[in-house]
C-alpha cells in the first residue's frame, strides 16, 4: 500500500476517534428548582445537594472540555505536519 494511502487510513481512523472522544464531556443539567417557596423550604436539604451536585459536575466538564482542547490541538499539529508533506509529495 503506498505510503499515501496509509496517511488517509490513518486520518480515517483518527476521525473516527475524534468523533468518539468528542462526545466525552457530557454537560450537566441544571438542577430543578420547584416555584413555590414552601417546597423550596420542605426539600431545601435536597435541593442544596442537588445544586452542590451540579457545580461539581461543572467543573469536572470544564476539566473535561480543556482536556479535549488540548488534544485537538497536538492533533491539529499532527495534520498540519501530515499535510505538509501531502503537499511535498504532490509537488505543490
Amino acid at each position: 500500500m503506498g505510503a499515501w494511502r496509509v496517511g488517509i487510513a490513518a486520518c480515517v481512523v483518527l476521525g473516527a476517534a475524534t468523533a468518539v472522544h468528542a462526545g466525552a464531556c457530557l454537560a450537566p443539567e441544571a438542577p430543578f428548582i420547584p416555584t413555590d417557596p414552601a417546597d423550596i423550604r420542605a426539600y431545601a436539604d435536597l435541593l442544596r445537594q442537588d445544586f452542590e451536585a451540579y457545580f461539581a459536575d461543572a467543573q469536572a466538564y470544564f476539566r473535561c472540555m480543556e482536556q479535549e482542547r488540548q488534544r485537538v490541538f497536538r492533533e491539529a499539529q499532527d495534520v498540519t505536519e501530515a499535510y505538509g508533506w501531502m503537499i511535498e509529495v504532490v509537488g505543490e
